[in-house]
């Protein structure tokens, strides 16, 4: 009979998991932004799939936690928004990421 303390034990890793990060959207943001060195507005809206407002919505959650910097600048005349993965970012998507392995391989076959 499998050990219930130990299970739950293993259960409460997958609640402590970061839910800033564990949100879908913000979850391919920061995905994507972890293996490129920057990406702009525009970019990530197309790959996510969010609208303008959606897409603001959680660069801001992101930015509020120290995870992402946004740098307004200007092409020509055209405003230009770039968003950076943080070092702060980096290091909370490398424990999600740990996590999410040991939760996962922590599940019965």
């Amino acid at each position: 009979m499998p050990d219930m303390q130990n299970e739950d034990e293993k259960l409460m890793l997958l609640a402590d998991i970061n839910q800033i990060i564990h949100t879908p959207a913000r979850l391919m943001v920061l995905t994507y932004l972890y293996v490129v060195e920057s990406a702009d507005y525009v970019f990530l809206m197309r790959l996510t799939g969010l609208t303008w407002g959606n897409l603001f919505t959680h660069l801001t959650k992101l930015e509020k936690a120290g995870y992402i910097e946004i740098e307004k600048t200007f092409k020509g005349k055209k405003p230009n928004t770039v968003i950076h993965l943080s070092d702060q970012g980096r290091n909370a998507f490398k424990e999600y990421k740990t996590s999410m392995k040991q939760v996962l391989d922590d599940l019965p076959d």
